[in-house]
């Protein structure tokens, strides 16, 4: 078994041998083009993202179930409870280009909120209900947010902050008397007028989406209507095109959170236009998710590196039966290790194993894997997708590289963002006037047209999936009395796939400990952020520019391992 796995594994491109370049790649350039036919993108300048979900036909009978108590929401149904909570927004007030906040966890209700807010024509912004009231606050007022909707021990906390907040509950029971989601079920089921459809153009935004992007503190990513159907269409719509058994059949469990875009982008998006039943996990367990895969018939399992290894894990455990329904496993969102993709083989043969590549600056859009009889690239994220352009441009000098070199990526096509909000700076600095966006990631194309991420030159740090911002990280453990100098940079762990290590640089005369550093981060960040490992140091190596040089810390990093 090992040999032949073996064969499916190419973690390094090889190099070409030869200066005879494929068509899909432009030496004159730099250019990498997508290896698949473009696809025909809707040319009506009018068009939102509601009606375009819902102009596609298919036969999907349930969207979305709720996976503890089984609840459901069908498809008849899903357009009707978007558009009443639509009408009830309107009649609080919420109008064309208001903000709305979500701070939920996953839900049946997420996506009909989300729905409901861009169908008035108004904006969404997401985050981690687990954030601290710091983070939430700066982001109010970064977006204007005016409404919210949230968990129930987070309505006065938003209400003294001058926002509307309106309670979703966790019982999922509509005919529920509880006082407490009042206006939420009056929202869901009310009897409104219908609210009035204002004109909304592709080019209107949609949602502002949190991202670290390439480096520094954490920016919000302005994604329009065109740029989620273009995700729609580039994206989900096209891979479903590349398997033969339809879509409507097909039963994604949805444990990634859909705060985050990789989330977003599928269950409370895109997956809604072909039909396909999403079974909801309000929060992970491990024990549920196997019981969840068998008891719905699970089909697809978008996951991240930590569930990857916990699915391995409980796959070599399970009854012969479980996980017979399986037809597809995919990773995204942070880099996975050999070990990880041979030992998921391994344990479940019979899943297709692909890997994807997308940023909340691309609206998830980017590279997609793709396993057929001649090619097996596990460790592959992926080709580039339709209508995609892509640049792998050396640090140094600026020039573009051909197919078996390594650069940083560079990513052109109608999934890109808008920019970042009220950061003109920051968006120059990572779009160039011809529409390339700097992704920051190290990568590679082979012979073959698939692109392999590099793992261990990313400035962005990824703890279980979610983007980290450094500069974050630094300006609040600067901020203690007794850390004169500080700098974070990511660890390799099996488990989390990376986490943030804090170099910090003491005051003279401190006696600060480690367990006293983490400690003082973590009561001030969601707790995926927290630092977990310090390194006290003398110094942090920095450029002649003054710039933090990451690359000498991972090295000090490595050596010590």
């Amino acid at each position: 078994m090992e040999t032949s796995l073996n064969s499916h594994f190419s973690l390094q491109p090889s190099e070409s041998k030869t200066t005879r370049f494929p068509d899909w790649y432009s030496p004159e350039t730099g250019i990498y083009s997508s290896k698949h036919s473009s696809v025909s993108l809707p040319t009506d300048c009018f068009l939102d993202i509601v009606s375009f979900i819902f102009s596609h036909q298919h036969d999907g009978v349930t969207a979305l179930i709720d996976s503890s108590s089984g609840y459901s929401i069908s498809y008849s149904k899903l357009l009707p409870l978007i558009q009443s909570m639509a009408s009830g927004l309107h009649h609080l007030g919420v109008s064309q280009g208001d903000v709305v906040l979500l701070l939920l966890p996953n839900s049946v209700y997420f996506p009909i909120i989300f729905l409901s807010v861009l169908y008035l024509g108004a904006i969404v912004t997401a985050m981690n209900p687990l954030a601290s009231m710091l983070e939430i606050k700066k982001q109010i007022a970064d977006s204007g947010v005016r409404f919210a909707f949230t968990l129930l021990d987070k309505v006065d906390k938003l209400k003294n902050l001058g926002v509307h907040a309106i309670g979703v509950p966790e019982n999922l029971n509509l005919d529920s008397e509880k006082t407490d989601f009042l206006l939420f079920h009056k929202l869901i089921e009310g009897q409104f007028d219908k609210a009035p459809r204002p004109v909304i153009r592709q080019q209107d935004t949609a949602a502002i989406m949190n991202s670290s992007g390439t480096t520094g503190v954490s920016k919000g990513v302005v994604l329009t209507h065109g740029n989620f159907i273009a995700m729609i269409e580039l994206f989900v719509r096209f891979e479903a095109s590349q398997y033969e058994y339809s879509s409507s059949k097909n039963v994604y469990l949805a444990v990634l959170p859909m705060f985050h875009i990789y989330g977003l982008s599928l269950f409370a998006v895109g997956l809604l236009s072909l039909g396909t039943s999403i079974v909801v996990m309000r929060r992970f367990n491990a024990t549920e998710m196997v019981n969840v895969i068998d008891k719905y018939g699970v089909t697809h399992f978008p996951v991240v590196p930590p569930i990857l290894t916990t699915l391995t894990m409980r796959a070599k455990g399970v009854r012969e039966n479980s996980f017979k329904s399986l037809k597809q496993v995919s990773c995204g969102a942070a880099s996975l290790t050999r070990k990880a993709i041979e030992d998921f083989v391994q344990a479940v043969p019979h899943v297709d194993f692909i890997q994807g590549y997308g940023m909340t600056e691309s609206t998830a859009v980017g590279n997609r894997g793709f396993n057929n009889e001649k090619h097996h690239k596990y460790s592959s994220v992926g080709l580039l997708a339709p209508n995609m352009q892509a640049k792998v441009v050396d640090w140094n000098s600026g020039s573009s590289l051909p197919p078996g070199s390594y650069g940083e990526l560079w990513l052109r096509g109608p999934g890109i963002m808008q920019g970042y909000l009220n950061n003109v700076e920051a968006t120059r600095m990572t779009i160039d006037k011809d529409g390339w966006l700097r992704t920051g990631d190290i990568v590679c194309f082979d012979e073959d047209g698939y692109m392999y991420v590099s793992d261990r030159l990313k400035e962005i740090i990824k703890y279980k999936g979610y983007q980290i911002a450094p500069a974050d990280l630094e300006a609040i453990l600067i901020s203690h009395p007794e850390i004169l100098d500080s700098a974070v940079i990511p660890a390799i762990d099996e488990v989390a796939g990376e986490i943030p290590v804090a170099f910090v640089v003491r005051r003279q005369g401190s006696t600060l400990t480690q367990g006293a550093v983490m400690d003082f981060v973590a009561k001030q960040v969601a707790p995926y952020k927290k630092v977990r490992k310090v390194v006290f140091t003398k110094s942090i190596p920095k450029s002649a520019a003054g710039k933090t040089l990451r690359r000498e810390l991972r090295n000090f990093l490595s050596s010590r391992l």
